[in-house]
């Protein structure tokens, strides 16, 4: 099976090639990471990602700015996400209990649902939440196994944007939790633009809120 890295279309038609980060050894028929910033394109940017057919997906970016709302839009084929999880857990629970109490049990079933959605050998986008660093290794590691490749995808937002998603959504992250993510985030965020990706990962592409909002489609190829 040929396997191939993330490419950008707009309108259908590939976008140019993107200089490749220096000195960063990759999984895949890559020998360097790739890193793609579509930030700042002023109306320029791409209207889809195509990843190879056993590739994983991870969407990372602070709280709010605006991870589940890309995914549920663009995302046609399998994805997890966390907030989905929760969302059935406070259909049942949140009359009941504060959610405290049953966060470890949203963790368990949503780990347990990107689990079997491994398991099928088939593209798959995740939602990381930033500061669990472990589970990209993890993803890494899956991806490697399948035979594909572990990329992210990083949403750039100022914190006053995403605290604002926050309010839109309705529900907010304490301060300790946002200053946590905010430190997490910023440190990727450095890495990836010098070139250094998480480890395992072949690929990176940068959005900030104007390249997401115009993203329609993330898929896989055949």
């Amino acid at each position: 099976m040929k396997r191939t890295t993330a490419y950008a279309t707009t309108s259908g038609i590939a976008l140019p090639e993107q200089p490749t980060a220096p000195g960063r050894e990759a999984c895949g028929p890559f020998p360097t990471a790739v890193v793609r910033d579509l930030r700042e394109r002023s109306g320029r940017s791409p209207h889809g990602l195509s990843f190879g057919a056993r590739d994983l997906v991870v969407v990372t970016g602070l709280p709010g700015s605006g991870k589940s709302t890309l995914m549920r839009r663009a995302v046609s084929g399998r994805r997890i996400d966390s907030q989905d999880t929760r969302d059935r857990w406070d259909a049942r629970l949140a009359r009941f209990l504060p959610y405290a109490l049953y966060r470890p049990l949203v963790r368990i079933a949503h780990y347990a649902g990107l689990r079997r959605a491994l398991r099928s050998g088939t593209g798959v986008v995740v939602h990381d939440c930033g500061t669990q660093a472990w589970v990209r290794g993890w993803l890494a590691r899956e991806a490697r196994r399948r035979g594909g490749m572990l990329h992210l995808l990083l949403l750039d937002v100022t914190p006053a944007e995403a605290r604002e998603g926050q309010r839109e959504r309705g529900r907010g992250v304490s301060h300790y939790a946002f200053a946590r993510h905010r430190g997490a985030m910023a440190r990727l965020l450095r890495a990836v633009e010098k070139g250094r990706l998480p480890d395992g990962c072949g690929s990176a592409v940068l959005v900030d809120r104007a390249a997401a909002d115009v993203l329609k489609r993330i898929d896989f190829l055949d």
